[in-house]
């Protein structure tokens, strides 16, 4: 017995890694090694893309980000949502030129219009990730993103500019979607189910700046409005930018109006234009001094 042996700390079984090691070095070519059926289950990419593995895959997708968030040591998230199409102000010119018809033109400037608002998301992220709050050694107001381009790119990008790392959790498409290049290498996750992705977002989330966007960010908008009115979940500094824009997507006195909706959770929401004015509603609401 080695002196390793010896010792009441080690293990006395091997860790997964060592047994796939074992495998991919012990193998033998027969009839019986070769065939799918003798791989490990956790090393067989075949039977774990079953689909009566799903249950696991969803567990797994669960899992790693968790873990992985967790042993860098982030406490909570400031998460951004927006549109994938707004241009930074760099492309404003690229956009127009892109534009090859008339209709296609006065769509363009409206994108543009909005670059303003690439610029706010910046401009917000670089202020929280300035502050740098720790609490019980856990980072807190990690900026977070979709990870993909427009608006999601200014805020990792602002992170970036003042030193900062930031999350980004992608998304698997059919079309390419490839993370932004200041998303932090080591909180770059990639989801196949939205439902998984859309829960991250919010478990560490102690505020949301939502931009203007299309389909995807008025799902993850109205889902964590509909968690926050219905107490599943506890509310949070919940800032809209753009009052012009996303009073003409949805109108929420209407709703109130029509009785679908009470009249105070029109409250649940901020109306902001600025990162200065995003930051100060989120600062006063945990009581931070942290300007």
């Amino acid at each position: 017995m080695t002196e390793e042996e010896k010792k009441l700390t080690d293990r006395r079984f091997y860790k997964a890694e060592q047994e796939a090691s074992f495998e991919d070095a012990h193998s033998h070519d027969t009839a019986q090694t070769s065939h799918p059926a003798y791989k490990l289950a956790f090393n067989d990419p075949e039977f774990l893309l079953r689909d009566e593995l799903r249950p696991v895959r969803f567990q797994l997708e669960l899992l790693k980000p968790e873990m992985l968030l967790e042993e860098a040591q982030i406490g909570s998230t400031l998460v951004m949502y927006g549109s994938a199409r707004i241009p930074s102000p760099e492309d404003c010119e690229k956009t127009l030129a892109a534009a090859a018809t008339p209709e296609r033109k006065a769509v363009a400037q409206k994108l543009v219009d909005k670059s303003k608002y690439y610029e706010e998301a910046r401009k917000l992220a670089r202020i929280a990730s300035s502050c740098a709050v720790v609490e019980k050694g856990l980072r807190q107001f990690v900026v977070c993103s979709g990870g993909g381009p427009s608006i999601m790119e200014a805020a990792n990008r602002g992170a970036s500019e003042v030193g900062a790392e930031s999350i980004g959790l992608n998304i698997v498409l059919p079309h390419e979607q490839a993370p932004n290049p200041y998303v932090t290498p080591r909180l770059s996750f990639q989801f196949h189910y939205f439902a998984l992705r859309k829960m991250h977002f919010l478990m560490r989330a102690k505020a949301l700046a939502v931009f203007p966007g299309g389909f995807g960010t008025l799902d993850e908008f109205l889902e964590t409005l509909t968690l926050i009115q219905t107490g599943k979940m506890k509310p949070i500094p919940l800032l809209l930018y753009s009052k012009d824009y996303w009073s003409r997507i949805i109108n929420f006195e209407a709703m109130a109006e029509e009785g679908v909706i009470n009249f105070e959770d029109l409250d649940l929401f901020h109306w902001v234009e600025t990162a200065e004015e995003g930051w100060k509603i989120i600062t006063d609401f945990y009581e931070l001094d942290c300007g």
